[in-house]
């Protein structure tokens, strides 16, 4: 028997705003007193160069490097140093923190970086398989790594492609899509 969609999946193209969009959900969610904890990593730029990301706790603010240019380390996609330690610490933390004691679980994003991390996967399977809604972004890589394609192919997703046209309306069609799984719709 196939269970009811409770994990919400934002997809798109890298750039289109699947970070903001997740960020406003939270806005609106917290607004009307949900608690939205877990993760979100933005990008650091340096007079207007990328030079990394970092992964910030919603609940707590914490935050650290997830990648970095010039950063020492072995592990690396593109031109980027992945920071396991920093991801497992924070952002798999702030992911279990948030299945244990938040209304809805926010991971952003399950991207080629932080597939990297077991600890990560295994965090995210967690919560997928709890019984907390779940507010994700997936990066479009993600879906020919094998994880991304159990996440992808769960009965109990529901995936949001993240466009030009929608993504003024995205983050109020995903909150309500969370009031309704909440009953406060």
């Amino acid at each position: 028997m196939e269970r009811p969609a409770k994990n919400l999946l934002v997809t798109g193209r890298p750039g289109i705003g699947k970070t903001t969009c997740v960020m406003r959900t939270v806005d609106i969610l917290r607004a009307r007193g949900v608690d939205a904890g877990g993760m979100v990593t933005l990008e650091v730029r340096r007079e207007g160069a990328r030079i990394g990301f970092k992964i910030v706790d919603l609940a707590t603010g914490e935050e650290a490097w997830l990648a970095r240019v010039g950063a020492p380390g072995r592990i690396r996609v593109g031109r980027y140093t992945v920071l396991l330690e920093n991801l497992e610490e924070v952002g798999v933390g702030a992911i279990r923190r948030a299945i244990e004691g938040a209304d809805v679980v926010v991971i952003d994003e399950i991207g080629p970086m932080e597939l990297k991390s077991r600890k990560f996967r295994e965090a995210v399977w967690e919560a997928l398989e709890s019984p907390k809604p779940v507010l994700a972004t997936i990066h479009v890589a993600a879906s020919r790594h094998p994880f991304g394609r159990q996440v992808y192919t769960r009965g109990d997703v529901e995936a949001y492609g993240l466009n030009y046209r929608n993504r003024g309306e995205m983050p109020r069609v995903l909150a309500g899509r969370i009031f309704t799984l909440l009953g406060l719709a």
